[in-house]
């Protein structure tokens, strides 16, 4: 047989065509309408109503608008809510914008330290590449957001308000990244000399010092000190004077990060183990991620034991999957595109992620859950798409979604049973840079 499609393929394929019943019909409805909306199940919806059995109270959504900002906008939103509780807030936000400024130039670092780590490797280095391909970019992990926090601080957004640049990031990345590159092949070329880290080093400052300008161009200054000043929802006023970023996150905010937990269910990776990433830790001491292997059945029980508690949770999906963004839908029941094309189109999560197909695209925070006999149902999103996309702003989740595109959960270590919290304690395996779960 030839390696070539031959035209007499062609014909076969054209008249097996000719035999799928309606063929003509489904063409015209999918070119009109798109794979998504041609292939929705509306009868799934009776499944998908927004009333939970548990429920923890929050307020308006945030709006991440053009930017990769998700984990963190998340991280913050798991905050907001019991800071204003305590605090008798309506509302309240940290600034996404004052950690974001920081958040680029702690990757701009890690990017040019990887860089001097294996500048003298071959161009075509599998890790030298992967060094390349990482860039400075939005995304980012859990541990990434704690690390920022506790080296920083936080304040509240009035103190740092975003800019056209942190909602729409993508001009002052290709500006970073530019520069980044630059620094690298000038690294390259630098001279041999016993001196030669300290030299890359040296050089590696005055292109953060570059970076640095950039950032406060794009993001603002970040704050040194501000006041606290708002009013609570009984209209009392309040104002605290002069706190600094560190001490208003350390007495006011008051979250050991140490505590929490961050579950993964990774079924192509062996259960029971601790994974690390660290690429992707890019505060040399801060908070390292690991991952805990324990699977679906032990992530659903700590976000149910947590959102029992009153506590909203983290967590990492793949969220174009599978998605109603208009109407705020995540479930596999209600796109029914293998019918739609008569292909099988199913892939396991293990297969998805071996694959390459499955990634953590994006992060929210769970709210809410409805328990029938014991068992998850459906579960409350709150997302950072702002108030036009579904419930003003909330999605509703099934539970067969969570199933196949929810890869980790954090919550607090309190919410673990016994065997996953012996899980989470484990050393953990470092993992490579081209690995499926980074």
């Amino acid at each position: 047989m030839t390696k070539d499609l031959t035209l007499t393929d062609l014909s076969n394929f054209s008249n097996d065509l000719k035999e799928v019943p309606a063929s003509n019909v489904i063409a015209r409805a999918v070119q009109e309408n798109g794979v998504d909306a041609a292939s929705k199940n509306f009868a799934a919806k009776k499944e998908l109503n927004r009333v939970f059995s548990i429920e923890v109270e929050t307020g308006e959504v945030t709006h991440q608008k053009q930017s990769g900002r998700c984990w963190l906008f998340a991280t913050l939103n798991t905050l907001r809510h019991d800071f204003a509780k305590k605090y008798q807030l309506k509302d309240f936000q940290f600034s996404q914008n004052y950690l974001s400024f920081y958040d680029r130039l702690e990757k701009a670092n890690k990017m040019l330290e990887w860089a001097i780590r294996l500048i003298d490797r071959a161009e075509d280095d599998r890790e030298y590449l992967a060094m390349l391909e990482w860039g400075d970019e939005d995304g980012g992990q859990w541990a990434n957001g704690p690390a920022l926090i506790n080296k920083y601080g936080l304040v509240p957004q009035s103190a740092m308000p975003e800019t056209y640049n942190s909602d729409k990031t993508a001009e002052i990345s290709r500006v970073i990244n530019l520069k980044l590159r630059k620094a690298i092949a000038h690294m390259k070329k630098m001279v041999i000399t016993p001196s030669h880290e300290a030299d890359l080093r040296t050089y590696k400052l005055e292109c953060l010092n570059e970076i640095y300008r950039m950032l406060v161009y794009a993001f603002g200054q970040p704050p040194a000190s501000f006041d606290f000043e708002y009013r609570d929802k009984d209209n009392n006023y309040h104002n605290v004077r002069n706190l600094t970023p560190r001490t208003f996150f350390t007495d006011y905010v008051a979250v050991d990060f140490d505590q929490y937990t961050d579950l993964i269910d990774a079924p192509d990776h062996e259960y029971g183990k601790n994974y690390g990433l660290p690429n992707q830790d890019y505060i040399f001491d801060g908070k390292k991620i690991e991952l805990a292997n324990v699977g679906l059945t032990a992530m659903k029980k700590a976000a149910i034991a947590s959102l029992k508690d009153g506590q909203t949770v983290w967590f990492g999906c793949d969220v174009i999957r599978d998605m109603d963004r208009k109407e705020g839908i995540l479930d596999p029941n209600y796109f029914k595109k293998g019918e739609l094309f008569a292909a099988d189109l199913q892939l396991g999560k293990a297969e998805r992620l071996a694959t390459r197909d499955a990634e953590v695209s994006h992060a929210m925070t769970l709210t809410g859950v409805d328990i029938v006999d014991d068992q998850p149902t459906k579960w409350k999103v709150e997302n950072s798409w702002g108030d036009e996309t579904g419930d003003k702003g909330y999605f509703i989740m099934s539970d067969a979604w969570f199933d196949e595109y929810v890869y980790e959960v954090v919550v607090q270590t309190q919410y673990l049973q016994e065997e996953d919290k012996h899980v989470a304690s484990k050393k953990k395996e470092d993992l490579t840079p081209w690995d499926s779960l980074n």
